[in-house]
């Protein structure tokens, strides 16, 4: 009887797992194809997962934040840009949960995650606005020569990337709206408000005459 006991113990808690992995798996499809990201980040987030789930990671915590989670650490991985609100958008987990969950597996798992490049947003943010290929030029330019000097240290690299095209909109006379910039990268007119001017001082570019 005990060998029976123990054995349907570890029959319930496999069943319990494989219905924990199978609708962690659910929850990075859906949110990856809502996010429109590769097949090959879906799978990375999924090693991620089971990883987690193995090393017993997920007690305290909800599926859909740790596979939220993964998600995020796997599109970082992949150099393929989504930011944590962008996430969140897509997530049934609140975005505060979701980087608290992010930093406790990073950790616990020795993540390997090269730091956020704020010019990898400008191509996705410039292609929703619709910008021509000049602003583009133009806004990675003046990220590049900020970098150069160390000014991004610790800023956020989303806001960063809306601030660089909405100034690099000005230096080209496109005129792009800080609106539709902060509307396109999901961040307040503020944020870009705050970052621009500096980025323009920084690479020494300027804008037209009235």
């Amino acid at each position: 009887m005990n060998r029976l006991r123990t054995w349907n113990e570890r029959f319930r808690t496999e069943d319990a797992r494989d219905r924990n992995l199978k609708h962690a798996l659910g929850e990075i499809s859906r949110m990856a194809s809502a996010l429109g990201v590769p097949e090959s980040v879906r799978e990375t987030a999924g090693v991620i997962y089971r990883r987690a789930l193995e090393e017993n990671l997920l007690p305290g915590r909800s599926v859909e934040g740790v596979a939220s989670a993964a998600l995020y650490a796997a599109t970082r991985q992949a150099s393929i840009p989504r930011s944590l609100d962008e996430i969140g958008n897509v997530s049934r987990v609140e975005t505060v949960a979701i980087m608290r969950t992010y930093r406790y597996v990073s950790r616990e798992l020795n993540l390997t995650i090269p730091p956020s490049d704020p010019t990898d947003y400008v191509p996705r943010f410039a292609s929703k606005l619709g910008a021509p290929e000049e602003v583009e030029r133009a806004a990675r330019d003046i990220l590049e020569e900020a970098i150069d000097a160390g000014y991004p240290s610790g800023k956020s690299p989303v806001g960063l990337a809306a601030a660089a095209l909405y100034a690099g909109s000005l230096i080209t006379n496109n005129n792009l709206t800080q609106k539709e910039i902060g509307e396109a990268a999901n961040i307040s007119k503020v944020t870009i408000r705050n970052r621009y001017r500096d980025l323009l001082e920084i690479s020494g570019a300027h804008t037209p005459p009235k």
